[in-house]
């Protein structure tokens, strides 16, 4: 990790919620912005904001995620995720998030996400798959 990786930074990222990002079970007229495809913007956000922090051959991987989704977004819309880092513990990093549209907050929560070598990290799953019979 670089040493610009620091508690405190924070960063804004936009999209619009596009029908694949939309739940359809309960009819087109009642589309909205689904749960999982929150969870994966907020993922993706903190991932893509944490590699410029990062050494060469170093990525992140996410460990836990709380998330409350408070508010229905229609596809369409615009979203915007806010986030800070709020604690760095040796490759832990653990942001605050928020997830507006136009109108509301539509999302908070905690996401967590490790710092990882993807040279080792390569070798522990080719490790695992032979393991299990995958090889």
């Amino acid at each position: 990790m670089k040493p610009s990786l620091a508690a405190g930074l924070s960063f804004t990222k936009s999209l619009t919620v596009d029908e694949q990002r939309c739940i359809s079970f309960l009819g087109r007229e009642n589309m909205v912005y689904a749960t999982p495809r929150m969870v994966g913007d907020v993922e993706y956000a903190c991932r893509e904001f944490l590699l410029a922090h990062l050494d060469q051959g170093e990525d992140t991987v996410g460990a836990h995620i709380s998330i409350d989704h408070l508010a229905a977004t229609p596809p369409g819309l615009e979203v915007t995720i806010e986030a800070q880092v709020t604690a760095i513990d040796r490759r832990r990093v653990t942001l605050e998030f928020t997830v507006r549209d136009p109108l509301e907050e539509c999302g908070r929560g905690r996401h967590v996400r490790f710092v990882v070598d993807k040279a080792k990290s390569r070798e522990h799953l080719a490790a695992k798959r032979a393991k299990a019979g995958l090889e």
